[in-house]
């Protein structure tokens, strides 16, 4: 039996509740938005793990560069 969840949940007075994609991945997305809005891109940072194929990480520096206009990403590739 599988422990993995299958459906998204989100934090609801302290409770987890299941979700839609849509809700979770807006959830995520005005949390970005809210950071950046408040602090500035620089206050939004972003690290990879180097277990992880490179495309994704590729992929996780630029939406950090891109999208958000942050630098600060980083990845345990050195260890």
């Amino acid at each position: 039996m599988s422990q993995r969840l299958t459906t998204p949940m989100v934090r609801e007075d302290g409770v987890l509740r299941e979700a839609t994609w849509e809700e979770a991945l807006e959830r995520a997305a005005s949390g970005f938005r809210s950071v950046v809005d408040t602090h500035g891109p620089s206050g939004f940072g972003m690290f990879s793990c180097s277990k992880t194929t490179n495309e994704v990480n590729y992929a996780a520096q630029r939406f950090a560069r891109r999208v958000i206009g942050s630098n600060n990403i980083d990845s345990c590739n050195r260890t």
